[in-house]
C-alpha cells in the first residue's frame, strides 16, 4: 500500500485497506457515506473479507440503517460474522481505519477524499490499543433489519419465486429504499411486486411480518394509502371459513405495462 491514498474513490481506499491487510478492520467515526461505502466493498468483495468491528456515531448509523438495501446488506454480513456495529459515547475528531499494519485517516475534502496512513508500529499499537479500549466500552448496535439473503429465500419459498424475482429487479434498480422521497421503502416495494403477480395480502403481509420487514398492520395501511393514491386495486377471494381475502392487483395501466427494473421508477413518479 503507498504511503498515502489519494486522488481515489471512497470505496477503492477501503477495498485496499480490506485485501492488503486483512484479519481485523477497525472502523472508527465513519460519516454516513462511508458506512455506506464499508457495507457496499464488504458485500461484494472478493474473497475473504475481514473482520470489521466498527464504531460510529448512533444517530449516524441509524440514519444509515434507515436504508433497507443498506441495512439488510448489513445484516447479511453480521449473520456471517464479517460485520459488528458498536456506537459511540464521546465521538473523536478523526474518521479512521485501522488494522494490524497501519492507521488510515479519511480526509474528505470538497468532493474528493484522500487516505492518509501512518505505518510507525509505536504509533499503530498506540491507536489500535486506544480505539479497542474505546470498543469494549461501546454499546452494541441492534439491527432490526433482516438479511436480504433471507428475505429472497423467504419470498421465494413462502409467496413465489416470480415475486422473488421482481422484488430483486426492483431492488437492483434502486439507489437507496428510504421511501422518504429518496426511493421507495420495503414495504411498499413488497406490495407493489406481490400486486405485479396478483398475490393475497394475507399471504405477503404474513410473510413481512414473520421475516421482520414490518408488522401485518403496517401493510396493510400502507395498502391502503397505495391503493387511495391509485397505485393498488383488490378483489375479494372467497375462503371457506372467515371473511374473504384480498388479491393485489396493480391500479394504474404505467404499473401494469411497466417491467420490473422499471416498476420502482414508474411508482416513484405516481407517488410524487
Amino acid at each position: 500500500m503507498p504511503s498515502n491514498l489519494l486522488d481515489v474513490e471512497l470505496d477503492d481506499i477501503l477495498a485496499t485497506a480490506m485485501a492488503e491487510d486483512g484479519g481485523e478492520l477497525l472502523v472508527v467515526n465513519p460519516a454516513g457515506d462511508t458506512i455506506e461505502a464499508v457495507v457496499s466493498v464488504a458485500t461484494a468483495f472478493d474473497g475473504e473479507p475481514p473482520t470489521i468491528r466498527l464504531l460510529a456515531d448512533e444517530r449516524t448509523l441509524k440514519d444509515v440503517m434507515d436504508d433497507f438495501i443498506v441495512a439488510s446488506n448489513a445484516a447479511d454480513l453480521i449473520d456471517g460474522g464479517v460485520l459488528e456495529l458498536r456506537t459511540l459515547r464521546e465521538i473523536p475528531e478523526n474518521s479512521l481505519l485501522i488494522t494490524e499494519e497501519r492507521v488510515i485517516a479519511i480526509v474528505q475534502a470538497g468532493n474528493q477524499v484522500g487516505g492518509l496512513t501512518a505505518e510507525d508500529g509505536s504509533f499503530v499499537d498506540a491507536a489500535h490499543e486506544t480505539y479497542s479500549d474505546d470498543w469494549e466500552r461501546a454499546h452494541p448496535f441492534s439491527l432490526r433489519t433482516p438479511p436480504l439473503s433471507r428475505v429472497r429465500r423467504t419470498l421465494s419459498e413462502e409467496i413465489s419465486a416470480d415475486v422473488e424475482e421482481d422484488f430483486t429487479s426492483v431492488l437492483d434498480s434502486l439507489e437507496t429504499a428510504r421511501g422518504n422521497g429518496e426511493g421507495l421503502d420495503e414495504v411498499t416495494i413488497s406490495l407493489l411486486v406481490a400486486a405485479k403477480n396478483e398475490a393475497l395480502l394475507y399471504d405477503i403481509s404474513k410473510w413481512g411480518e414473520d421475516v421482520g420487514i414490518a408488522s401485518k398492520a403496517t401493510f396493510s395501511r400502507t395498502k391502503t394509502k397505495l391503493e387511495d393514491m391509485g397505485l393498488l386495486d383488490t378483489e375479494k377471494v372467497p375462503i371457506d371459513v372467515g371473511r374473504p381475502r384480498l388479491r393485489l392487483k396493480l391500479g394504474d395501466d404505467r404499473l401494469r405495462d411497466a417491467d420490473s427494473d422499471q416498476l420502482a421508477s414508474v411508482a416513484q413518479s405516481l407517488l410524487n
